[in-house]
């Protein structure tokens, strides 16, 4: 009887009826919010995630800057069809140290993030180089320039320094090393190559458009053969079975 009481008393006064809402939303936005300023980070991490080294790290900027994100998302959704044809669907923490996050649904482009590793080198130049060759209706616009612009490695250091600032987790080695490492990643014969991939796990190394100088082809090409290699996902399967049983 009370409760009919006050829900007549509320359908028939306005005001009481927007005061309620009020309080409804924001006892509802409090209940959401709170916990996250007694949380460090609300992703999970997961084994193998690790930040991008210098010459991927170049690579992403240059993607983001000729709009790739545009036509081609990094986020394959949990649903059968994406699943087969794509792979494992996209884990939070694979994003982690995206910053912008190349999530999205729009795939002008297909989705590229398990594109690691999926073709050679020789196959992206050929790709980037001229679309149409490879995908005869492609509607990409060629990235030939690429192959003759050298990539400016001077300011990559006080990228690192910027991403350590905001709690990645660059060490001041790795900072203080930026530039060298890109110079490492770029040649198998070097002498820091097992301290470089110390610091970067799984980072490729090689001269990924085969061309003497270090072009901004290397890094992005570096960039897409790192994408949705950094986790096993065997193990991570094997352990989220664990875990259920």
């Amino acid at each position: 009887m009370k409760i009919s009481k006050l829900h007549d008393f509320m359908e028939t006064r306005s005001f009481a009826l927007m005061v309620g809402i009020l309080l409804t939303v924001m006892v509802g936005g409090i209940v959401q919010i709170a916990p996250l300023f007694y949380i460090d980070s609300t992703i999970e991490e997961v084994e193998g995630v690790r930040p991008y080294s210098p010459l991927e790290l170049a690579g992403q900027d240059i993607y983001v800057r000729e709009g790739c994100y545009l036509c081609h998302s990094q986020m394959i959704r949990p649903l059968r069809d994406e699943i087969e044809r794509y792979g494992h669907y996209s884990l939070a923490a694979e994003s982690m140290y995206d910053r912008p996050f190349q999530w999205g649904s729009k795939r002008t482009g297909p989705d590229l993030a398990r594109v690691g590793g999926k073709y050679t080198d020789d196959w992206h130049v050929f790709h980037l180089t001229n679309p149409r060759a490879v995908v005869p209706d492609s509607v990409m616009p060629p990235y030939a320039f690429l192959n003759d612009k050298k990539l400016n490695a001077k300011l990559i250091g006080a990228h690192l320094a910027a991403k350590k600032a905001i709690g990645e987790p660059y060490t001041d080695e790795m900072v203080a090393l930026a530039e060298a490492d890109i110079y490492t990643q770029v040649d198998p014969d070097s002498d820091d190559i097992d301290a470089f991939l110390a610091r970067y796990p799984k980072a490729q190394v090689r001269n990924f458009d085969a061309q003497p100088e270090i072009t901004e082809m290397d890094a992005l090409i570096a960039y897409l053969q790192i994408i949705g290699t950094m986790v096993d996902f065997d193990e991570y399967q094997a352990n989220i079975n664990d875990n259920a049983r």
